[in-house]
């Protein structure tokens, strides 16, 4: 018998909804926010708003694309957390009042697994699917994260940073050299003009597995406030080479720890998950590393890089298997409890 899962993503700006049958993806609709634009950066109380305009409208698309009603479905699975809480309570909301008008179970859902688990989205383009036990590279706006992988409900964290996440180094790069926002697309098309030697900064050495980023952020900060002492054009005339030896310096950091997770682990089955698993240049990166050190890779097509419902719905699919269901009592979380 064929299980429809709804899923349903509101964790920052970003409205999504997705319907899986069983592991097949059916539909996968975002509804985007762009006012966010003009303020530079994601204004929580105006995406709440959006949120609460745009979740119904979506979630009626997702089912009309995968060509099923309401009553097929047969569990709701939603972001829990973390995010903004305004944002995480209209989609939790949404969920239960749903569910409960349908008599379906709900399903709350990690938002940091679920992008580890976007790879077992039943996709025709999707390449093969990972063995486990795998190690994913998990790199947001919010979150870096080494984690091994041994199953759907196994994971464990081995490495994390201890500061700022890579995403929010480049996102605040991105901000000092006045590009628009979202910054990090940005830097990723500049950095394919530029020279990623041209300028050199700090790699922080961090105990372990983890990572540190605020420190490349305060140097960068400080280096562009040097440069325009002396030349106020400093940063026009060196966005590209700005932006490529930033990100190569980012990527760098990235692929060390990588790399020694991998050695430490003897895990070769490697793969890379989140918004910033969207750069062009990590994702070259590991393949020129996949290529000299044997690894088998696994890379995310670009709509399940960034936030998605179907990446929620796959993983409810696996606890919607184990029957692991929540209450409606339940309440979203900011801070990940991963």
């Amino acid at each position: 018998m064929n299980t429809f899962i709804l899923g349903i993503e509101s964790s920052c700006d970003d409205t999504s909804a997705a319907v899986l049958k069983d592991t097949r993806i059916l539909s996968n609709v975002i509804a985007n926010q762009d006012i966010h634009k003009t303020y530079g950066g994601v204004v929580p109380e105006l995406a709440s708003r959006s949120h609460q305009q745009n979740i119904i409208p979506v979630v009626d698309v997702a089912l009309s694309k995968a060509k099923i009603t309401k009553n097929q479905l047969n569990a709701i699975a939603f972001t829990r957390g973390p995010g903004l809480l305004g944002s995480l309570l209209v989609g939790t909301s949404f969920a239960k009042s749903f569910a409960m008008g349908l008599g379906i179970p709900i399903i709350e859902i990690d938002h940091l697994k679920a992008h580890i688990l976007s790879h077992f989205i039943d996709d025709e383009e999707m390449d093969r699917q990972p063995k486990f036990p795998f190690l994913c590279l998990t790199v947001s706006g919010g979150h870096t994260q080494i984690v091994r992988v041994d199953s759907p409900k196994q994971m464990e964290v081995i490495g994390t940073s201890i500061d700022d996440a890579a995403g929010e180094a480049f996102d605040k790069a991105a901000k000092i050299m006045g590009l628009p926002y979202p910054g990090g697309p940005e830097i990723d098309r500049l950095a394919k003009i530029g020279n990623p030697n041209a300028f050199s900064f700090p790699k922080p050495s961090m105990q372990g597995l983890n990572y540190s980023f605020s420190g490349l952020k305060t140097s960068f900060l400080y280096f562009l406030r040097d440069q325009l002492r002396e030349d106020e054009g400093f940063i026009d005339k060196n966005k590209a080479d700005l932006s490529a030896s930033m990100q190569s310096t980012i990527i760098h950091i990235l692929m060390n720890k990588l790399k020694r997770a991998a050695r430490e682990t003897g895990i070769n089955e490697i793969a890379i998950a989140g918004g910033v698993s969207a750069n062009s240049g990590l994702r070259e990166t590991l393949r020129q590393t996949a290529d000299k050190l044997g690894w088998n890779i696994h890379i995310p097509k670009l709509q399940y890089s960034t936030d998605n419902a179907a990446m929620i719905a796959i993983a409810g699919y696996f606890k919607f298997l184990d029957g692991d269901f929540a209450t409606q009592d339940l309440t979203p979380y900011s801070k990940s409890r991963f």
